[in-house]
């Protein structure tokens, strides 16, 4: 039995009925759903009667050629067909025929049968379906494609997708690759599986220089939808080779435990100031052209935030395209659920795991706009507006704050408030930036005070301050005073000065690294994660190691963020794990400074935050420590002299001589090893059998009594 799909949703004034006709024409129609069943009906049998016609035509054109080149012999020759008659269509319901007053919204069910002339078809009435389905323009070896999905009335858990590549020209066929099993049309002598049966394909490079083809079935766990499919536009291109991220992403293999929350927070660099000239030949001049396209990066991007499986993500400076067809559907792959907040030319993003947390409320606002209309930001606004040129500059800002409340899935008395914010950037906006976060704290206080009493707060973003910065000290330190060098950061002219307080106990969760950005004439730390220390500690951090060629910077092609796009080994990603408890989200304190070197070794060794085996390598825990943690291989213990003298004999460190030349001590190894008769050893070193027999074993006494 034909298909016919019924697409009737409550909130839509019309529906959608699409089916095929006999012709091979496919029919998509819109119809009132208040109107009678009877004119859709009618309807049907006209678009019926048209495809019949044009059947009939084509035949009779056939049937002309063929006589045509036949002669006039054949002219002429039966009679025309007779006119086609209109079908007659009618929908059944349980066997039974529905009557034509009865309103389209109720008369098209699941399980009904349309009778179009002799075809019948069997309506499904909001099957799973593809809205929209496509592929990234450009693919790299090595790097997970995402397709983006639009899917209604079902889930991507329970669609079923299967991956092909092209064949290569004149490559040989590897046998029946089960295409011709296939309800579309998938050639055999294109195209083999993959063997891929999931969402998400990573190209390996075997697969360079060809095409891939996706094959999906929408499903909802109950029943299937229309299959469809669709083809890469370019061939897999090759891959950059091993990035930084990879070698992050040998510690972030696995989602973690329920109890912990790991976050991200990244600049990924808009791609409307990565094209600009003062991007190509000042900020990245050593970055090839190609690795600044956005189509490039975006493979990058999915890449290294996927391979840290974080349950909160910050983003900033995301172009809202990319947000929708990059972002939404790798991550969204991966587990994870966005929203966006859009600024002006980009925005933010805030990304959690979906099986953690549930999204309760958003809280965003623009700085310009809270500080006129707000009256949480009266008090700020009244001192700002003392300095009339200070007041202009900060209410010209576009920046914004983005603030979701998340709700734990397994607990719903546990929430926690997440901030997501991109500060003002000119080297000279101090004062803004100060004035930007007073407002952020104000309003953030709002949320998890007023809104959510005592609910935990984390604080992500870009910042655009180092930790000497008037902005760094009033967020650690809880105040700012009106002398603050700062506020006259634009000169005397723009002096706002004023004293700023605030109600949290805040901490930057990576200290302060010697850089999150390093870009040609600049490299410092501007990015950071701030957690409440009230409820929040950090459990376990990762970054890069530090630059040590700084002269020597690595191709950007490697690299992706802000800054990245050049330089180095470092990494503006923040990665943080936090253990939830009792009085909402408490941990204790370990770095893994074997692998960040956050910290020279010294500093790290002294802290007790290196494992032994690492310190012992570095050579900072002295002998008798080594010694006593079994640090040392046997030969370097002897060589110190930290093994006794029956252990070195054991282990076969002690050469003949030096047992000979030994104290006597040693003499009893001599005798054991048969260096020195037993009497002779009395006689000669002086010591009586007593002594002797304390040392030797018992056995070898008898022998020699």
């Amino acid at each position: 039995m034909e298909r016919a799909v019924v697409r009737c949703v409550p909130s839509e004034p019309k529906l959608s009925l699409s089916f095929a006709l006999a012709d091979g024409s496919h029919k998509n129609m819109q119809r009132d759903q208040s109107e009678p069943l009877g004119r859709a009906l009618s309807r049907i049998a006209t678009n019926a009667l048209k495809g019949h016609a044009k059947v009939a035509a084509a035949k009779k054109s056939r049937k002309n050629r063929a006589h045509s080149s036949g002669g006039a012999a054949c002219a002429a020759t039966g009679s025309e067909p007779a006119a086609t008659c209109e079908p007659v269509v009618k929908l059944y319901y349980r066997e039974e025929a529905v009557a034509e007053d009865v309103l389209n919204v109720d008369a098209w069910q699941d399980g009904a049968v349309l009778q179009i002339g002799d075809v019948k078809y069997k309506v499904e009435r909001n099957p799973p379906a593809f809205t929209e389905l496509q592929l990234p323009r450009y693919i790299m070896a090595g790097f997970p494609v995402c397709p983006k999905l639009g899917l209604e009335f079902g889930d991507p858990a329970s669609s079923v997708f299967r991956w092909y590549k092209e064949v290569k020209p004149g490559a040989a066929e590897p046998g029946d690759s089960g295409l011709a099993s296939s309800s579309h049309s998938l050639q055999s002598s294109a195209w083999i599986e993959t063997g891929v049966d999931e969402r998400v394909y990573t190209p390996c490079n075997a697969d360079i220089g060809l095409r891939l083809k996706l094959h999906c079935t929408p499903g909802n766990g109950q029943r299937f939808g229309p299959s469809r499919e669709l083809e890469s536009v370019c061939p897999v291109e090759a891959g950059p080779g091993t990035c930084t991220f990879d070698h992050r992403h040998l510690y972030t293999k696995k989602v973690t435990e329920d109890s912990f929350i790991r976050t991200v927070s990244y600049n990924i660099l808009a791609d409307t100031y990565a094209q600009t000239e003062f991007s190509r030949t000042v900020l990245y001049p050593y970055c090839a052209p190609y690795a600044l396209e956005l189509d490039y990066r975006q493979n990058l991007i999915q890449k290294e935030l996927t391979g840290y499986n974080a349950d909160l993500i910050c983003l900033q400076e995301v172009d809202r395209a990319v947000f929708s067809d990059s972002l939404v559907p790798a991550l969204e792959a991966f587990g994870l659920e966005g929203v966006f907040r859009i600024k002006q030319h980009e925005g933010l993003a805030t990304f959690y795991r979906k099986s953690k947390f549930r999204l309760l409320s958003q809280h965003d606002i623009s700085f310009q706009e809270a500080l006129k209309s707000d009256p949480l930001h009266k008090e700020l606004l009244e001192k700002l507006a003392l300095n009339p040129l200070a007041q202009e500059k900060v209410l010209q800002r576009s920046s914004v704050l983005q603030i979701s409340v998340l709700q734990s899935t397994t607990d719903s008395s546990k929430k926690i408030c997440v901030a997501n914010t991109h500060l003002y950037w000119h080297p000279k906006g101090g004062y803004i930036r100060l004035i930007q976060m007073a407002a952020a704290l104000v309003h953030i206080r709002h949320v998890s005070c007023d809104l959510y009493p005592g609910i935990p707060v984390i604080f992500c973003g870009d910042f655009n301050s180092t930790p000497s910065t008037g902005m760094y000290h009033f967020v650690i330190n809880g105040s700012v005073p009106e002398d603050h060098e700062d506020w006259a950061s634009n000169g005397e002219e723009e002096r706002c000065g004023m004293s700023l307080t605030h109600c949290f106990k805040l901490k930057s969760a990576c200290g302060e690294p010697a850089y999150t950005n390093y870009v040609g004439g600049f490299h410092g730390c501007l990015d950071y994660i701030f957690i409440d220390l009230n409820a929040l500690e950090v459990e376990q951090t990762f970054q890069d190691i530090q630059i040590t060629k700084c002269k020597d910077l690595t191709p950007a092609y490697r690299y992706q963020d802000d800054w990245i796009q050049s330089p180095p080994s470092g990494i503006a990603t923040f990665i943080y794990e936090f253990v939830p408890s009792g009085k909402g989200f408490t941990a204790s304190f370990k770095e893994n400074c074997e692998y960040q070197r956050l910290m020279d070794i010294h500093t790290a060794y002294t802290y007790r935050l290196m494992d032994i085996h690492t310190a012992y390598t570095y050579g900072l825990m002295d002998i008798h420590t080594a010694y006593t943690y079994g640090l040392m291989d046997i030969h370097t213990v002897y060589t110190y002299g930290l093994m006794d003298i029956h252990t070195a004999y054991t282990y076969g460190l002690m050469d003949i001589h030096t047992a000979s030349t030994s104290n006597f001590a040693n003499i009893c190894v001599q005798v054991l090893c048969g260096c020195l008769n037993f009497s002779w050893a009395v006689l000669c070193h002086g010591q009586n059998s007593w002594v002797m027999w304390k040392h030797l074993p018992f056995e070898k006494l008898l022998e020699y009594y």
